[in-house]
């Protein structure tokens, strides 16, 4: 019988073991350590993950001089929106380019999609005051944008990719929610650029961009550079 215990011991040790194992390899994803005071000290492909912008910043996302400082309508005409197309804006926020696309895509969808409830109660707000019917808004978490599979031609990421708590996971979630042909529009300031006056942390490269896009198998298809301070790369499925 003591044997019989004793091989039971065994037999739950690596089974925990093993499981220990598997979590680690799991998130050696990510590594922490410190960094920018800006940051999270949680680091992914060689970049520290910068700290969400709250919602009490929602006056800076629809300040006046953005379109002056962003060239916001330049960008839309990147994207060559149609009409019946299907876009998700990931991190909306207070809809700053989410109410402009519903009225570009006509009888298209416009996905808003935020993790903030005071963020989508701002939006909620805008699409009852404005009667927008084309705006579906949807609650994210950390690690999905809760989008059906296949359900949109086109995503949007204005700014907001480097504050993901798990990029992996997110861009996993956005590739799942693509159609065939779809693409995903990544907006980051640039930082190859020190002259733009945005903090070094929430800026990110080409080079670095297109590293953390090809761990999930996107492939950047262009970067447009016509913006003043952002870069504006498609990326789509490898």
């Amino acid at each position: 019988m003591k044997n019989v215990f004793r091989f039971l011991m065994i037999i739950f040790t690596l089974a925990s073991f093993t499981a220990c194992a598997q979590e680690k390899s799991k998130n050696n994803v990510y590594t922490e350590k410190n960094g920018d005071l800006n940051g999270i000290g949680k680091w992914y492909q060689g970049r520290e993950i910068a700290r969400v912008m709250g919602y009490q910043g929602m006056s800076w996302l629809e300040r006046p001089e953005r379109e002056k400082e962003e060239q916001t309508s330049l960008l839309l005409k990147n994207m060559d929106i149609q009409p019946g197309d299907a876009i998700a804006d990931i991190g909306a926020g207070s809809g700053y380019h989410v109410f402009k696309m519903a009225e570009m895509t006509g009888n298209g969808l416009i996905y808003a999609v935020d993790i903030q409830d005071e963020m989508l109660a701002a939006l909620s707000n805008r699409k009852k005051s404005e009667n927008v019917e084309n705006v579906r808004i949807i609650k994210g978490n950390e690690q999905s944008v809760n989008l059906p599979e296949n359900s949109v031609d086109k995503i949007l990421m204005v700014d907001v990719y480097h504050e993901f708590n798990f990029p992996k996971e997110m861009i996993t979630s956005m590739k799942t929610a693509l159609k065939p042909g779809g693409k995903i529009y990544l907006i980051e300031y640039r930082g190859e650029d020190k002259s733009i006056p945005i903090k070094e942390i929430h800026k990110m490269t080409e080079a670095q961009s297109v590293k953390e896009m090809q761990a999930v198998g996107m492939k950047l298809e262009k970067n447009i550079e016509n913006l003043p301070w952002q870069h504006c790369m498609v990326f789509v499925k490898e």
